[in-house]
């Protein structure tokens, strides 16, 4: 697996260049939370991530399948919202990140089948990294 380099680019109070693998990419913050709006923020890299893995493992299940499926739209938003207003949230207080991510599948498709493919959107790897326990560890060097 590649790995992924983080370094401050000097365009901008928060734009960062990143390196994956051979791939070059920039971040940054949007201009009302003081960055100049160079990239994409981290969080949205993080519902790319989601979106990608989802539309991903979809279109490798479908094709194994051999599933009519077309093409796969994911739309995906994120919000704080207050834990004590979450009914299936463990948290209680203070404030929980909401994801919400719309899939549309798109073909000929019975109502078993994309009942099927909901499930299997939420076993994409990263629908499970995000859901189960995450231990970062860090290290100055």
């Amino acid at each position: 697996m590649p790995t992924v380099d983080v370094v401050e680019s000097g365009r901008g109070k928060f734009a960062m260049d990143i390196t994956v693998g051979s791939h070059a990419l920039i971040a940054d913050e949007p201009v009302d939370a003081g960055g100049d709006d160079l990239g994409p923020s981290p969080h949205d890299f993080l519902l790319a991530g989601l979106g990608a893995c989802t539309s991903m493992t979809l279109r490798m299940y479908a094709d194994h399948k051999k599933i009519p499926l077309k093409q796969v739209k994911v739309r995906l938003s994120r919000r704080k919202i207050k834990a004590a207003d979450c009914t299936d949230c463990v948290t209680k207080d203070g404030e929980v990140e909401e994801m919400t991510r719309e899939i549309t599948l798109i073909g000929d498709l019975d109502d078993a089948t994309r009942q099927k493919l909901l499930e299997i959107a939420n076993k994409c790897p990263v629908h499970r990294t995000l859901t189960g326990e995450i231990k970062i560890r860090t290290a100055l060097v």
